[in-house]
């Protein structure tokens, strides 16, 4: 699957040039400036960009799709002119070194560019840098550079990170899994004391296996998936008890509402706040004014065979509203089978408005079970070849 014509998949890239230059002079870590000039001092080699450049490498054929947005000089920019990657450079190096402050700059200038995946190569230090800017807002992917890996952010090797990220920006669907950002006292590490920390967690791409909660097919297993998703979007819901829910249509939205013992309009709009039935039924100018100027996450599935998003069965859902609403508060719902079903060919957006559709193009996260989670592409309205022919 290509992306919707005139769409560059926006890529984050943040490198850490000290990343691991401790190891190699059994320093024990990376961490502080004294260490990284004694590293230096003695002949410590800077791996963290060859690294990274060996994860990117893996996606030449694909460059002409990509826009990374990154840092200066060794922080990504070189990296980026070698290998002959469109790039833009966020953030500037002001000293000789890269800090972790710098780290963090980026990592705020990448959030603002709302990026469609951010690449970093590091370690524990510098993941946790990135995780106290991004959280689990972005996916994210760590080339394993640095000499503590106990994170769980991080690919095997460098090359597989650029296998995962090949597949990210082809559209195939991948398994989209929250994993533990930790970091030990470096300090005490070098006493022989491992003290490991628990700092966050960041969304991460990963393989996708198809395993369903039970091996048999039919209604059974559907409601028992069904049941799993439902469970996920309620602890959601609970999470943020003065958040307005808008629940789309669809069968999948209606087992949620099922799930949570309210009465549901299968074909229309409702709105729900508390686990509370406040709207049924909403046209798309109640449902504006309803959500105007309030905390509001939209639950949706994939309607029809095709894969729509919007335009297909919920025009309550306006694109005032989705403006409104913004990209990040959609709570994307379908079973992994109805995923696979469509292949290659990506969600359509086909809300109207060429401009939303553009905008929504890209990843999204959609919630397949219990805390499950893949990461599939909106394609917009754009028709693909393989629809144009399937009407002929």
């Amino acid at each position: 699957m290509t992306l919707p014509l005139g769409r560059k998949f926006k890529l984050g890239l943040i490198v850490n040039p000290y990343a691991g230059i401790g190891g190699a002079m059994a320093l024990k870590g990376s961490d502080g400036d004294e260490v990284r000039a004694t590293a230096l001092a003695q002949g410590a080699k800077q791996l963290a960009m060859q690294k990274a450049s060996v994860a990117l490498q893996q996606c030449l054929a694909l460059k002409e799709q990509i826009q990374i947005f990154t840092g200066s000089g060794d922080m990504g920019e070189n990296i980026c002119r070698t290998l002959g990657f469109d790039y833009e450079c966020l953030h500037h190096v002001d000293t000789e070194f890269s800090e972790s402050d710098d780290t963090i700059d980026l990592a705020n200038a990448l959030k603002a560019q709302d990026i469609d995946l951010l690449l970093f190569a590091g370690g524990d230090g510098t993941a946790r840098n990135v995780c106290s800017v991004l959280g689990n807002s972005v996916p994210t992917l760590g080339v394993p550079a640095g000499c503590k890996i106990h994170s769980g952010v991080y690919a095997i090797t460098p090359k597989a990170a650029g296998i995962v990220l090949e597949k990210v920006i082809k559209g195939e669907l991948l398994s989209l899994q929250l994993a533990e950002v930790r970091d030990i006292d470096e300090a005490l590490f070098r006493e022989g004391k491992v003290v490991s920390k628990y700092f966050g967690e960041m969304q991460v791409p990963d393989e996708l296996a198809y395993i369903q909660a039970v091996k048999m097919g039919g209604k059974e297993s559907d409601e028992l998936l069904l049941d799993d998703i439902s469970d996920y979007v309620i602890d959601i819901m609970q999470e943020h008890p003065e958040t307005l829910f808008v629940m789309g249509s669809g069968s999948t939205v209606e087992a949620i509402m099922q799930r949570i013992g309210l009465e549901n309009t299968l074909l229309g709009v409702d709105v729900i706040c508390n686990e509370a039935l406040v709207a049924s039924d909403v046209n798309a100018a109640q449902l504006l004014d309803l959500c105007q100027g309030k905390n509001t996450k939209l639950v949706a599935t994939v309607i029809g065979g095709q894969g729509h998003i919007l335009g297909r069965g919920n025009q309550q859902l306006s694109p005032a509203f989705i403006k409104q609403l913004g990209k990040e508060n959609i709570l994307l719902v379908a079973t992994k089978a109805k995923l696979k079903t469509l292949g290659n060919r990506g969600l359509i957006s086909d809300s109207g408005d060429e401009q939303l559709d553009a905008a929504l193009a890209g990843p999204i996260s959609v919630i397949t079970g219990y805390k499950d989670q893949v990461l599939y592409f909106v394609q917009g309205a754009q028709p693909t070849q393989a629809d144009v022919i399937g009407k002929q």
